[in-house]
């Protein structure tokens, strides 16, 4: 990817409304997402985090407005065009969205085989390699229900990254997770991110993970039905007057770091 084009956001929203019907998620929303970085889509309950992550990813088509990858209008392009934006992506979903019937080894194949022309041989050499980047070396015969929850976790984030993704999704990665392995996870996705010169995109309210990894963010309001603002999470703390976003970053404790 030539120079210039990274001089384009990695991802642009622009006047953006979300809606079931006529009932109405959010609504003018605006803002970009950098190369390389860690982008939090964080706010209270109910506020439309993991709808925005539809809208982003093509599960979902926006009431109004547009979303732009490299500065291609995404829900404006053919069903080919955005399947190629998306080949370029991967996602880890709360759960891990691993196949119970598919040993963790046949889960991250899945997406190789479907999409690349390599051999069996190298797909299965592949596959051994992300597992070890994730810290799963020699579990590649395991099923789901032979691992724990945030190995389940790791290994969901071994099949998103299988194709060497440019972006990388994440919807409340740290769920179900103790917070030591939120924590070692919040490291395995900066370490990925940097291995892989990555994007990447988090749906989180967990704050130890939004202030230990993000680097910007869009913060969703869920009364006003709007954003109130979106830059790194320590400086929307050190510097907003709105005490929406001040209560939300210290659950309530006041301005006090």
């Amino acid at each position: 990817m030539g120079q210039a084009n990274q001089n384009i956001p990695h991802i642009t929203v622009s006047q953006l409304t979300m809606a079931y019907g006529n009932f109405v998620i959010q609504h003018d929303l605006n803002f970009t997402i950098e190369h390389r970085d860690v982008f939090i889509i964080m706010g209270g309950s109910g506020c439309g985090k993991s709808t925005l992550l539809k809208h982003l990813i093509g599960l979902q088509r926006p009431a109004e407005g547009d979303v732009f990858y490299r500065g291609q209008n995404f829900w404006r392009s053919d069903t080919r065009q955005r399947t190629q934006i998306m080949s370029k992506t991967g996602i880890l979903y709360q759960s891990g969205a691993l196949f119970s019937a598919m040993t963790l080894a046949e889960n991250i194949a899945l997406p190789l085989g479907e999409f690349t022309r390599l051999t069996p041989s190298e797909i299965a050499d592949l596959v051994s390699y992300k597992l070890s980047l994730v810290g799963l070396a020699g579990f590649e015969d395991y099923y789901p229900s032979e691992i724990s929850g945030s190995m389940q976790k790791r290994a969901g984030l071994a099949r998103a990254m299988a194709l060497d993704p440019e972006i990388l999704f994440f919807d409340e990665p740290s769920v179900g997770l103790d917070p030591m392995n939120a924590r070692l996870l919040d490291d395995l996705i900066i370490s990925l991110g940097e291995t892989l010169n990555a994007t990447v995109v988090v749906v989180t309210h967990e704050l130890a993970s939004i202030f230990a990894i993000g680097t910007n963010s869009v913060f969703l309001d869920p009364e006003s039905k709007t954003m109130l603002a979106t830059g790194a999470p320590k400086k929307l703390l050190a510097g907003s007057d709105d005490p929406r976003i001040i209560q939300f970053l210290t659950r309530g404790e006041g301005r006090t770091r």
